[in-house]
Order: C-alpha cells, then sequence, then structure tokens
C-alpha cells in the first residue's frame, strides 16, 4: 500500500503521481461535463415551471427528441453539430457547451484545490487541509459530491437569479439534502481522521445537537403547517399589486408579511430554545462522530438562513420594501450545510465585496455600453462570496488573524471529550509536527 506515504511518493515519482491522479482527473471531468448538461436543463426549465426530467431533451424548435451519443453528446455534441439543431437546422446557443466546459473544468478544479496538494504545499496546501489529503478521493467522495453539487448548484442559482431575480428553491433544498446524507454517510464509511483536522466542518457538542435538531424540526413543522394551510405564504397577493415580470414593484405591505414570517419562524425558534434546554441535561462527553456529522451539518443550515432571514425582516420592516429575497435565505442555509456553521459567517461579511465591485463595475462598463444591465440580485454575490472563501481561505485565515488576533477562530473538526461543553466548535489543536 502507497497510502501511508502518499504525499511523498506523489512527490518523487511522476508516473505514481499520473497513476493516483490521472484516471480520477478524467473521470471528474466527463462527470462534470454531464452535471453541466443536466444544468442547462435546470436552467432551461426551472424558471419556466417545467418538469427537468420529463419529457426528455429535445430540440425547443421543432420538438425533435436529442439522443445521447449524437446530438446530447455533452461538449461534443455542440461542435459534432456545428452549433446547429441536426432536424430543423436551427441555430444553437454556445451556452450549453460553455455551461458544460465550465462544470467540467470546475470539477477538476475542486479536485486539484482540495485534494493534490501536500500539506507542506504553501498556500494551495491549506485550502482543503490535512482530512482531504489524508483520504483522497476514493475515501472522501460523499464528501466531494457534496462540496461539488454546492458549485454546481452556485452556478444555476446565480444564472437564474441574473436573468429572473428569482431562486427556485428546489436547487438549495437539493443541496441541502445531500450534505445531510452525504456527511453521516462519510462517517459510516472508511476514513482516516488525522490529528490535526479530524473532520472538515466544524463538530458539535451534545448541547448544540440538541440545538440543532430542535431547530431543524422546527423548520420542519412550519412547512408541515404551511403546506396544511394553517400558515400561510408571505407575499401571496404580491401580483394583485406588482404586474407580471416587474422586478422592482411597488408592493404596499412588506412591514405586514414579515409578521407572517415571524409567525412561521416561531416554531424553529422554539425548538432552538427547547433543544438548549435538553442539551444542557446531556453529559459533558463528545458525541459519537456520526452525531457530530448530523449536527454539524444541521446547525451549519440554520446558522447561514437566520443570518439571511434576519437581515431579511430587519431590513423590510425599517425601509418598507422586500430587502432580500428568501431565495437567498435557503442559498446560504444550502451552502451551510455544506461548508458548515462558521463558514457563512464569513461568507455574509464577504458578499458585499462582492456587490461593491459589481456596482463599480457596472457603472464604468455602463458608460461604454449604454445598454447594460446594471442590477443584479444578492444571490450571485453570496455565490461568488462562497467561491472566494473556498479557494482564498488562507487569506481570509490571515485576514483574521490580523483583524481579531484575541478572537479564537474555530477549526475544522470533531470535538473532544474536553471540549464537548463550552460550545459547538473544537479548541484549535496544535500544528502537526513537521515530516521528515
Amino acid at each position: 500500500m502507497i497510502e501511508p506515504h502518499l504525499d511523498l511518493l506523489l512527490a518523487q515519482n511522476q508516473t505514481i503521481w499520473a497513476l493516483y491522479h490521472v484516471p480520477i482527473l478524467v473521470f471528474l471531468f466527463m462527470f462534470g461535463a454531464c452535471v453541466g448538461s443536466f444544468l442547462n436543463v435546470v436552467i432551461y426549465r426551472l424558471p419556466e415551471g417545467m418538469s427537468v426530467i420529463s419529457p426528455p431533451s429535445r430540440c425547443p424548435t421543432c420538438g425533435a427528441k436529442l439522443r445521447f451519443f449524437r446530438e446530447n453528446l455533452p461538449i461534443l455534441g455542440w461542435f459534432m453539430l456545428r452549433g446547429r439543431c441536426r432536424f430543423c437546422g436551427v441555430k444553437i446557443s454556445p451556452q450549453y457547451m460553455i455551461i458544460e466546459t465550465l462544470m467540467a473544468l470546475l470539477m477538476v478544479g475542486l479536485y486539484v484545490v482540495l485534494i493534490v496538494p501536500g500539506n507542506n504545499t504553501p498556500w494551495w496546501g491549506q485550502i482543503g487541509g490535512p482530512w482531504w489529503h489524508a483520504n483522497g478521493f476514493i475515501r472522501a467522495w460523499p464528501v466531494f459530491i457534496a462540496f461539488a453539487f454546492l458549485i454546481a448548484s452556485l452556478v444555476a442559482m446565480t444564472m437564474i437569479d441574473a436573468r429572473t431575480f428569482t431562486i427556485p428553491i428546489q436547487i438549495p433544498l437539493f443541496v441541502t439534502f445531500t450534505a445531510f446524507i452525504a456527511y453521516p454517510l462519510q462517517v459510516i464509511l472508511p476514513h482516516r481522521t488525522p490529528t490535526s483536522q479530524t473532520w472538515p466542518i466544524p463538530g458539535v457538542s451534545w448541547q448544540w445537537f440538541a440545538v440543532a435538531v430542535g431547530g431543524t424540526l422546527g423548520v420542519v413543522i412550519s412547512v408541515l403547517l404551511l403546506r396544511l394551510g394553517k400558515l400561510r405564504y408571505s407575499f401571496a397577493d404580491y401580483e394583485q399589486y406588482v404586474p407580471e415580470g416587474e422586478v422592482f414593484g411597488d408592493y404596499p405591505h412588506a412591514r405586514r408579511e414579515m409578521g407572517r414570517e415571524l409567525v412561521f419562524l416561531l416554531p424553529c425558534i422554539v425548538g432552538l430554545a427547547a433543544g438548549g434546554l435538553i442539551g444542557s441535561l446531556l453529559p459533558a462527553t463528545a458525541p459519537p462522530q456520526f452525531i457530530q456529522a448530523l449536527g454539524g451539518t444541521f446547525i451549519g443550515y440554520l446558522v447561514g438562513g437566520a443570518m439571511i432571514w434576519v437581515t431579511r425582516i430587519l431590513g423590510t420592516l425599517a425601509v418598507g420594501r422586500e430587502a432580500m429575497g428568501l431565495g437567498d435565505v435557503h442559498l446560504l442555509a444550502a451552502v451551510g450545510a455544506v461548508l458548515g456553521w462558521f463558514d457563512v459567517i464569513m461568507i455574509f461579511f464577504i458578499a458585499p465585496f462582492s456587490g461593491l465591485a459589481w456596482a463599480l463595475l457596472s457603472m464604468g462598463l455602463g458608460t461604454v455600453f449604454r445598454k447594460m444591465k446594471r442590477e443584479l440580485p444578492y444571490g450571485p454575490h453570496l455565490a461568488v462570496a462562497t467561491v472566494v472563501l473556498i479557494l482564498c481561505r488562507p487569506a481570509v485565515n490571515g485576514a483574521w488573524s490580523i483583524m481579531l488576533p484575541t478572537v479564537p477562530r474555530p477549526k475544522a473538526g470533531f470535538v473532544t471529550g474536553s471540549q464537548a461543553a463550552p460550545g459547538p466548535f473544537p479548541t484549535p489543536l496544535p500544528p502537526p509536527a513537521p515530516q521528515p
């Protein structure tokens, strides 16, 4: 077995490097292209209220069914058809090929930044961390799939949101449930837990697990009450005041609707409080890894959604207009389910810089291109901030150390017995001993 000394062997022997990484990279490129092909369906159909499964892919002009190894082959199909439908000759937008290629490259890039660099690689080795390096794709595939689907969903939500100013709830919910399954599955499957980073996201104590479960059950209860008609959807009469297709409509009852959303959140708030009370009676020992994996993704989901929802409610009450969309709530909640509770806090504060950069860029380009669309919803800025955090994690960590040197920064990893009582995150561990 080469795995115990994999980093050293890969660094010393290019043949072993190629045999280990290249097959996985080829697989991820093809997988990403297929994901991109499906995203094209999602981006086109969901805003129209169509099913993404039925009918099968077909030409939107003539209705001819597209065959996989001919017209619908990812990336290559567009070139084989020379950008035109084989049956009616209508021009096919290059967007389909671009999205497929982009997703193929993103899947490869995610593997490269998380897994390929060794622990001692400057900058890049700190993006994924020791847990990713110790497990690789073969052992860490459930969490890698969760990360990959998150990136894919951010692309889809950004394109849909930028065009329609809406985020179909099916996309962030799919990512959320993927995270809820992937992290507990990762614990069940064989994997390594290096002492310097035992888990890719912060773990939780028994008390915080109880809080996370209570809050999540509260969300489930609220959704059930909403579906049963016991609670009313907010902004249900929006179309009576704002013409269809108008993005920035003057809806006069925005403050009233925040009251309905607070009623929706009441079971969640009660669940959080009840979880905290019950959790205070639980032992101070560290929970099993399965419990921490489930609780970590639950609390990430709750923190991500809460940050945007609180901003939405307070902003709407202050200005009398809908401050942020519920789609943004679900987006950051899904990000939290995958990346953990602390990362979404950082993303929340990084996103405004993306918005500021876009405002300055659009102002500059607007003087050249008069018809350029300047407005952009907040969802794309949350997506950009998420990618920035993943790729620039060493810089973000460095900025934290400079600006808040006395404030401990939560580390990814399971809590231990001595760390279980104080809070939901483990105490920073000492750096690993240097390898000879």
